[in-house]
């Protein structure tokens, strides 16, 4: 069999994007910031179904904007899961808070709302669940035990832009959510993020945030009048041009997530008779969207590292996602962090994220499963 080159991701594009972005350079204006960046955030907030939307640089400046719009402050906790990206916990760093890990739960890899009630303490202030990989996590059990508790609910939606519970969006069950656009996500700016919001009181806080807390009655760049500068800020903004890329992208949102469901589905079935793994399971009325494909290696660590070298020899790219934040150097020895979860340990040995892209092939999909079952037939597992 000849050796398939299959890349982790692929970036769906066409040339509407190109014209959109080409629209904008060519006007010779408002590269910065400007209409297009405001034409993104009505068209986000109609799409997932929230009041407001603003825009940001990263994901990562949304997300600690967000907490800042919340009032969190030093010595505030803010309970996170391990089992996510860095910049999760990172976030609350930012403002010297402190980030308390929770464990997460085999349905979902999401927060486990018993284990998050068991870390709240007179600190905490809020709860920032991950809905991981595309899917919702236990978002409305989660969002009981916020109100219970008198906590904000951020979601981190970095991953799971359209995912749904029923007819309700991952977005619309907290205070505020954060979105990621970053390459591999399910529509791309290249890199931006966005937080989307009911709250007009957090709407106008992030505004501040994300450009040097300057009142902004006119356009910066184009305004000849005296700007005031109200509140500490930063430099978060997207620029126009990011923007157009992404009402371009956003356009094809739909057609993005129907064309991963569907290679999902061909992907399950090719690796159904492969007892050794667990692929993606949906809890009922869960709409996921697989910005990645994950599956479970039941044995454990050890042949999920054997079985990921192998796939890369075979031309195939895999990664896991995620080694858990509490054991990284940083938090580890750096911070002092000696949180034990058991189940976020176990997941993350056991996890091992595969190829998924909207133009994904099955001959692609066919020879990975074929590598997969090869592998386990080689080891006599």
């Amino acid at each position: 069999m000849i050796k398939l080159k299959v890349p982790l991701f692929k970036i769906y594009w066409d040339n509407e994007d190109i014209s959109a972005v080409s629209k904008v350079i060519q006007s010779g204006v408002y590269w910065t910031t400007g209409p297009t960046v405001k034409e993104f955030e009505s068209k986000i907030a109609e799409y997932i179904g929230t009041k407001y939307a603003l825009a940001f640089s990263s994901g990562t400046t949304a997300l600690h904007s967000a907490l800042v719009a919340q009032g969190i402050k030093e010595g505030d906790e803010v309970i996170v899961p391990s089992f996510s990206f860095i910049s999760t916990a990172n976030a609350a760093l930012f403002e010297r808070a402190v980030p308390v890990f929770a464990d997460i739960e085999r349905k979902t890899f999401g927060l486990d709302p018993e284990d998050v009630k068991e870390k709240i303490t007179s600190k905490t202030k809020a709860i920032v669940p991950v809905h991981y990989g595309g899917s919702p996590c236990l978002i409305r059990e989660l969002k009981e035990v916020a109100d219970d508790y008198h906590l904000a609910l951020i979601e981190d939606a970095a991953e799971s832009f359209g995912a749904a519970i029923g007819s309700k969006k991952v977005g619309t069950f907290g205070d505020s959510a954060m979105l990621s656009f970053c390459q591999n996500k399910v529509i791309t700016t290249g890199d931006g993020g966005a937080i989307v919001t009911d709250s007009s009181d957090t709407y106008e806080k992030l505004k501040l945030l994300r450009s040097h807390g300057r009142l902004e009655p006119s356009n910066y760049f184009s305004s000849s009048a005296i700007a005031d500068y109200v509140s500490l800020g930063y430099n978060y903004r997207m620029s126009d041009i990011t923007a157009a890329l992404g009402i371009a992208q956003l356009g094809k949102a739909d057609k993005i997530i129907d064309m991963r469901r569907r290679n999902v589905a061909v992907f399950n079935e090719a690796l159904s008779k492969v007892e050794q793994v667990v692929t993606p399971q949906n809890l009922d009325n869960y709409y996921p969207v697989y910005q990645l494909y994950t599956i479970m290696v039941k044995s454990g660590r050890e042949t999920r590292d054997h079985l990921s070298k192998y796939l890369v020899d075979n031309g195939i790219s895999t990664k896991v996602y995620f080694d858990p934040i509490h054991l990284t150097h940083f938090y580890k020895q750096v911070l002092g962090y000696k949180t034990q979860l058991p189940v976020t340990e176990d997941v993350s040995g056991r996890v091992l994220t595969l190829p998924m892209y909207p133009t994904l092939t099955v001959e692609e999909i066919k020879y990975m499963a074929e590598m997969i079952e090869g592998f386990f037939e080689r080891e006599g597992s």
